[in-house]
């Protein structure tokens, strides 16, 4: 007998959360693509990038390049290869791991529709495309704290076809003055995204978190029954049920693969799209009370308090006047 028929379900009109853990975070984050990077080269050549608070994603179409992100060994980049960078710091791209000091050319995204150009036309060797993405900045720890500083995945990798067939339109709609341009790109590189990490995921040596233990067949089972019906009022025992662990064995598994404990991590996820919602004052207190599965609004305030730190009123209020000030 299947988990769902094991534990009937909570879920009623209102309840949040979609099963999916990666699309609930990326839709907590309201994820957005922004203006592509272009960079088109003849050797030698440098591109120093700032450091940026959010996340890129980029591919190597022609030729290939070192990547030296600051305080991180080199890494060479081949055609084909995707990587993604969490939060970076300022990098180069380059011909050589040796550019002279100051050499480096200095891109900025909003300048030229994103593109750059280095030595004559007729002498490129590489063309390498970025995208950076911006999150709501108030959750995106849930995301930055699961990624290393970079994600590889190699042209070599049976995972990456379908990534390579996602840029090559990626790439066409770039280089196109389509009507819709701006929206198809957006789609586009969140698919993107959502198969890096999904590949990152697959890489059970290296994901940590919430997204490392989506590969765990027990853990990641329990996971996606909190985050299909975050409103249930959940049970250890009824959790490792899901995950065929006992209760001992799963409490141990699930907080060295996530870093908290199941009942923890279930209280944290609700309180986060708490705040999203009082943020966006799409819901009242007593709605969300009763989304997030609490019995009463006082219940959910004394959760919501021990977890933010003020009552759901004051974030509320607080988040209101902020939205009035901006």
């Amino acid at each position: 007998m299947t988990s769902s028929k094991l534990y009937a379900s909570s879920r009623r009109d209102g309840s949040v959360g979609s099963g999916d853990p990666i699309v609930d975070v990326l839709r907590l984050l309201r994820t957005q693509a922004v203006v592509p990077a272009r960079v088109h080269a003849a050797s030698p050549w440098a591109v120093r990038f700032d450091p940026y608070t959010h996340v890129k994603l980029g591919v190597v179409l022609e030729g290939e390049c070192w990547m030296a992100i600051d305080g991180c060994e080199p890494v060479l980049l081949r055609i084909g290869d995707f990587f993604l960078l969490n939060n970076p710091p300022s990098y180069t791209l380059a011909s050589t791991l040796d550019p002279a000091p100051g050499q480096a050319t200095a891109f900025h995204e909003s300048e030229n529709d994103g593109e750059v150009r280095i030595g004559p036309v007729a002498d490129e060797d590489t063309y390498v495309c970025c995208i950076d993405f911006v999150f709501e900045q108030a959750n995106a720890s849930v995301l930055f704290d699961v990624l290393p500083p970079i994600v590889l995945v190699r042209a070599g990798d049976p995972r990456g076809s379908l990534l390579s067939n996602l840029s090559a339109l990626t790439v066409a709609e770039m280089e196109s003055a389509g009507v819709g341009r701006s929206l198809v790109l957006e789609h586009l590189a969140q698919l993107i995204l959502v198969h890096m990490l999904r590949v990152h995921a697959d890489q059970t040596d290296q994901p940590v978190g919430w997204l490392g233990a989506l590969v765990e067949d027990g853990i990641g089972a329990a996971l996606r029954a909190m985050h299909a019906d975050v409103g249930r009022r959940w049970t250890l025992d009824e959790l490792a049920a899901i995950s065929h662990m006992s209760r001992s064995t799963f409490a141990a598994a699930f907080k060295a693969k996530v870093g908290t404990a199941p009942l923890t991590y279930l209280i944290e996820w609700r309180m986060s799209l708490a705040r999203d919602a009082l943020r966006t004052d799409t819901r009242s207190i007593s709605e969300l009370a009763a989304a997030t599965g609490y019995e009463s609004e006082s219940a959910f305030s004394t959760a919501f308090r021990r977890v933010v730190g003020a009552s759901p009123r004051h974030f509320r209020d607080e988040a209101r006047q902020q939205a009035r000030v901006g």
